[in-house]
């Protein structure tokens, strides 16, 4: 297979490369480094199998196409992971992630169309909101402030959702959707702004656990193997197409309970330091993954203290 992955070096994004170049495909990647970094495709770009087109997949579209066409066939799949995808990111760059989740979602859309690949559109769990419902289904519609501080992401990715189903009922577009809940693993960015990375740089610096109201708020967390499998078995299958998929990993926990986790895998108390929670942040996030297990045979297999080992292990090599 080809496969085209836009925001191939962001942390799923590059991820993803990885895997599938290990399966025996040929790579395009896409990416305007606005949150990825060229450090997480050094492996890949080693391999004969990879190519890299550094491009906003909201601008410079003709430029992506062209390099495109100068190869031997188009893709057979594209992944549309382009997108800031955390809060520092899409608070940084609000204008772009609204940008890239609807004109780069309908240029993707498009695309796809006119090569007869499949398409996958990486949502978010935060299209949830602030849910009234627990664990959340797919079915389920949400509850999203549309003019908040997070809604430059949430109503994006929304929108983009609608768009790629616009595309389905309009033009039979081969297309799915997923919707990524808590992710982890190597090549997060330590100043993202997420709770792992800010847990684990703190705890490796020795400083207290920044912890957002009374750390009861609860999160899934699951280790970026586990998604990538997950992304990469839903690609593959004809069941998914037309639908939406919740990815993550059902086993919950408090913050305050993920910050004892991390605490014992560093083997030192920490202490915290207690801050008002940000506006809009959800008071629970836990999936449904009934529609993963039943379609692809999907579930999370790393355990949450073996995947922060891991973590906390990459974390601690010096940068390169």
């Amino acid at each position: 297979m080809k496969i085209l992955i836009t925001g191939g070096a962001g942390f799923v994004g590059s991820h993803l490369v990885d895997r599938y170049l290990r399966d025996g495909s040929e790579v395009v990647a896409v990416d305007n480094f606005i949150t990825g970094a060229r450090e997480n495709l050094a492996a890949a770009f080693k391999e004969p199998r990879f190519h890299f087109i550094e491009a906003d997949v909201t601008g410079a579209w003709d430029d992506v196409k062209e390099a495109l066409r100068n190869q031997d066939r188009p893709p057979d799949a594209l992944l549309h992971f382009a997108s800031p995808a955390s809060p520092v990111d899409y608070a940084n760059h609000p204008l772009e992630t609204l940008s890239v989740n609807s004109l780069g979602t309908e240029r993707c859309c498009r695309l796809a169309l006119e090569w007869g690949a499949r398409l996958l559109f990486a949502s978010t769990s935060e299209c949830y909101g602030d849910p009234k419902e627990h664990p959340q289904r797919e079915e389920y519609w949400g509850n999203v402030n549309p003019n908040g501080p997070r809604s430059c992401y949430d109503e994006a990715k929304r929108y983009g959702e609608a768009l790629v189903f616009a595309y389905v009922r309009k033009y039979d577009l081969d297309a799915r959707v997923i919707r990524i809940f808590n992710t982890y693993g190597p090549r997060m960015r330590r100043n993202d702004g997420r709770v792992v990375p800010n847990f684990i740089a703190q705890a490796l610096e020795g400083k207290p656990l920044t912890v957002y109201g009374e750390g009861k708020q609860t999160r899934s967390f699951c280790y970026v193997d586990d998604l990538v499998d997950g992304i990469v078995r839903c690609v593959a299958s004809d069941e998914t197409r037309g639908q939406v998929v919740n990815l993550g990993n059902p086993d919950e926990h408090t913050i305050e309970e993920f910050a004892e986790i991390v605490s014992r895998i560093v083997g030192r108390p920490l202490k915290r330091e207690h801050r008002p929670m940000p506006v809009d942040d959800p008071g629970r996030r836990c999936p449904d993954i009934s529609r993963a297990k039943t379609v692809l045979d999907w579930y999370p297999r790393v355990t949450l203290e073996e995947g922060l080992r891991r973590t906390v292990s990459a974390f601690s090599l010096p940068t390169i």
